[in-house]
């Protein structure tokens, strides 16, 4: 008896973790990285470790189209 509710938790928790990553894999397709250099007077700020542009970055949202039908031209 003991065996059997064993196996059925075990079969719960890797049913519910493995939904858990689906998710987590779905809302990262869903979000996408936008860095844009920063900018100061007009002109772009460097690090000054690295002498590279420094960049804001943000992640957002990405939408998907819909598809739909043509309006009908009326006669």
């Amino acid at each position: 008896m003991k065996q059997l509710l064993a196996i059925l938790i075990m079969a719960f928790a890797v049913s519910a973790h493995a939904v858990d990553n689906h998710a987590a894999a779905d809302a990262a397709k869903e979000t996408k990285k936008i860095c844009v250099d920063v900018k100061k007077d007009g002109k772009e700020v460097k690090d000054p470790k690295t002498g590279k542009v420094k960049q804001s970055c943000k992640e957002v949202k990405q939408h998907k189209k819909l598809e739909g039908h043509e309006v009908p031209v009326k006669k």
